[in-house]
């Protein structure tokens, strides 16, 4: 980018001072997690962490992690963003460490933290701009903003610090000019894709606006256009070569998915609502660290009416320190500097997305290539903010480095508008007395933020050392009282015992007990997780055993048409019917194999048509009701009759024909032979792995070997050793046809044929 190189007079060693005074001040802001007394809660345990466990697990077995048999009767891991596979720094802990703990994987996203705020002092050192602004920089995007309020969104904040240091190598690629960071950026945010969140999208507009910033402005565009070009291209070959397989898989994936993408409505459900970027003035003003019920901000129903907006209460909270918010009021002159202007101009779009349906703008941003597939635009929080913690930086270097004068200009003057502001709500809300606390601790963060700034150029200038001590020490302070652990972001590890891989939990005890009672060559009991609470969908790809429903916003479509499966099954509301899965008692639960179902609540309250006399009561522990279902069918069937149906006609009728399962198969087809009339076979499972199952039958005269897992076309099937297709059977699950006699069937996960034979389609 053309900027003026300003030169400020401090020796090169303040910039390592800076980061060691940084990297003190974020242990002692991550400490709190990092020493186990918290760990990161919600989404990071309830949905990441089993996936973590899971891959390193599956690595440590030898085991191939790309499908999940533990959730949704099978699921393509290899596709899923959430899977972490292609997160360089999951992987390697998954790969180093076969039962990594919370603490461990808090760990990871910490470091990542750290490691991106240093990113952005090199940054800042790169383009001479003063250490002072560095270190507010570093601090207020790594730990304040969206990255410290969602702490939770563990794949949205990794994606965050890749943003970081591609910025870094970006930058490094074009001023330089450098092939090699060219790569270098390729890669990194190659990385960042990877990702696959709205986050990782939003950054790279940043970048390429940042790319074509540098090229285009000011004089000499032709020749930095030339000198750009073989970075460019370096960083472009580097990003296709990391991103394509992954993304092509998710691509897949998404057509065969319950969302490959957001009609308009859908996701301006997600718009922030303005009120709540009063959250940058006053951290804790409406509420958010605390109990559920303490909440009042919008769109709290109770407060502000009835909204349709979906978002959680954390989401609205953007706090990233005082200082840096000071730094953007007071020296607002100089963030209209040339090297400023693109951050300028992408953190103003930033807001405008983020605030969704506020506004005209996100109906035009909503045509923006790849913007339709995601539902939130508040997550744009998260680059907003580390734009902001950018424009801070500068703000203080302008300050610092070249005299720009503290003084009440209007910056200023709006910030203490804004104040004035979040006291009026509070007032008009009937919510002062609750409120009064965060708004004198924002009173005393403003005032010793601007106190500081205002004496920062003499301390800069007479003991810089010092200076920077103290700057670390003050934004350590402001963002350890105002962003400290709270419900959203750090709770104690024993509210997630159950998902310790060696937990006693009595629930979990009672179904390895009930799952052993029940074990046979030929079963691979599921359970249903009906409603026990926010942790548990995920839970059997911790412990091994697999829940018919899960945790996650993709669903393969052919298992949500089948079922209904929702995100989440943690509260009564969240477990729906579908037409062919319309009650407990179901052809479909027998199918899967559903052999216990386990909910804090009276089974009645999800299926009114529920009736305890079908079922066994197991009896109750400390976190559910616990019930089993004595129709449950084996996992693999051997079918020696097939009967002819129409599955699209079933899935919306919802008619089921009175058949028995383990004399007759369900087919629907050209490749079925409905002339198949003959006796039931014999079929045990041999082994049973994540992307191999190998299944011995035998048929009087032949027959199907039936698999109750769900179909995919990445699946293929050898019958003693030679090529078969595998048929969709009984509407959702696997079957590979076998002739009389003794035969060996094997089952195998091979994403790269399939993705290979999908795009030899296209």
């Amino acid at each position: 980018m053309s900027s003026k190189r300003e030169r400020f007079g401090p020796p090169g060693k303040l910039y390592d001072f800076a980061s060691l005074a940084f990297v003190a001040g974020a242990l002692v802001l991550a400490w709190p997690w990092l020493s186990g007394a918290v760990t990161i809660p919600w989404d990071a345990k309830a949905q990441a962490y089993p996936q973590i466990v899971f891959l390193a697990r599956s690595l440590a077995a030898g085991d191939s992690p790309f499908w999940a048999p533990n959730v949704f009767a099978g699921f393509p891991q290899i596709a899923d963003p959430q899977s972490q596979i292609f997160s360089p720094p999951f992987f390697l802990l998954a790969l180093f460490n076969a039962a990594p703990s919370f603490r461990a994987v808090d760990s990871v996203v910490f470091a990542m933290l750290i490691l991106a705020g240093l990113a952005l002092i090199a940054f800042f050192k790169d383009h001479a701009w003063h250490p002072a602004g560095a270190l507010v920089a570093a601090f207020a995007f790594s730990f304040g903003g969206s990255a410290a309020w969602r702490l939770q969104h563990i794949g949205e904040v990794i994606s965050l610090c890749w943003f970081a240091l591609t910025l870094l190598a970006l930058s490094r690629a074009l001023r330089r000019p450098s092939w090699l960071y060219g790569l270098a950026a390729g890669v990194l945010a190659g990385f960042m894709a990877l990702g696959r969140d709205q986050i990782a999208l939003l950054c790279i507009f940043v970048l390429a606006a940042y790319a074509i910033w540098h090229v285009w402005d000011g004089r000499g565009m032709r020749r930095r256009l030339l000198r750009s070009l073989g970075p460019l291209s370096m960083g472009f070959i580097g990003g296709v070569l990391t991103v394509a397989i992954p993304i092509a898989f998710t691509i897949f994936l998404a057509d065969d998915s319950n969302r490959p993408g957001m009609d308009f409505e859908e996701a301006a459900r997600g718009s922030l609502p303005p009120l709540s970027l009063l959250t940058a003035v006053v951290a804790n003003l409406f509420g958010v660290d605390g109990p559920m019920k303490d909440f009042w901000g919008p769109p709290s129903s109770l407060v502000w009416g009835e909204t349709d907006l979906a978002l959680a209460r954390n989401m609205g909270a953007i706090y990233f320190g005082a200082i840096p918010l000071a730094a953007l009021a007071c020296a607002a002159g100089v963030l209209r500097d040339r090297s400023m202007r693109i951050f300028l101009v992408m953190m103003v779009f930033m807001l405008l997305y983020t605030v969704g349906r506020y506004t005209p703008f996100f109906e035009l941003a909503f045509w923006i290539p790849g913007v339709e597939l995601y539902r939130r635009p508040a997550d744009a929080t998260f680059p907003l903010c580390a734009l902001l913690a950018i424009l801070a930086g500068y703000g203080v270097h302008g300050i610092v480095a070249r005299g720009e004068r503290v003084r009440m200009n209007y910056g200023a003057i709006a910030v203490a508008v804004l104040f004035a502001l979040c006291m009026f709500i509070a007032l008009q809300k009937g919510r002062f007395p609750q409120a009064q606390g965060a708004l004198l601790i924002g009173a005393i963060s403003l005032s010793v933020a601007l106190i500081a700034l205002y004496l920062a150029p003499m301390l800069m200038r007479r003991a810089p050392y010092l200076g920077l001590a103290l700057l670390a020490g003050l934004m350590t302070i402001d963002l350890g009282v105002s962003n400290r652990p709270n419900e959203s972001t750090g709770l104690p590890p024993a509210t997630y015992d159950e998902l310790h891989p060696d937990s006693t939990n009595q629930t979990l005890t009672v179904i390895r007990e009930r799952l052993a009672a029940h074990a046979a060559p030929n079963r691979r009991d599921r359970v249903e997780l009906a409603a026990v609470d926010y942790e548990w969908p995920n839970i059997g790809l911790v412990h091994g055993f697999d829940h018919d429903l899960g945790f996650n916003p993709i669903r393969l479509k052919l298992f949500t048409d089948a079922t209904n499966a929702q995100d989440q099954v943690s509260t009564p509301d969240q477990r729906t019917f579908s037409p062919l899965y319309a009650h407990f008692r179901s052809p479909m639960a027998d199918l899967l194999g559903v052999r216990l179902i386990i909910s804090r609540h009276p089974l009645e309250r999800m299926d009114k048509a529920f009736d305890p006399k079908d079922f066994i009561f197991v009896g109750q522990t400390k976190d559910a009701f616990v019930w089993e279902n004595p129709r449950a069918l084996p996992r693999v069937l051997a079918p020696g009759a097939v009967q002819i149906v129409d599955i699209e006609r079933m899935l919306n009728e919802g008619k089921w024909p009175e058949v028995d399962f383990t004399r007759t198969v369900l087919l629907d087809g050209e490749e079925a032979d409905a002339s198949l009339q003959g006796p039931p076979g014999e079929a045990k499972i041999v082994s049973y792995r994540n992307t191999e199952v190998v299944v011995d039958a035998s048929f009087p005269q032949g027959g199907y070997v039936v698999l109750n897992d769900v179909w995919h076309s990445w699946w293929t099937a050898q019958v003693d050793g030679a090529p078969a297709p595998i048929l969709q059977a009984n509407v959702m699950f696997r079957a590979v046809r076998v002739g009389p006699g003794a035969h060996r069937v094997r089952f195998s996960f091979d994403p790269f044929a399939g993705l290979w034979a999908q795009l030899s389609k296209r």
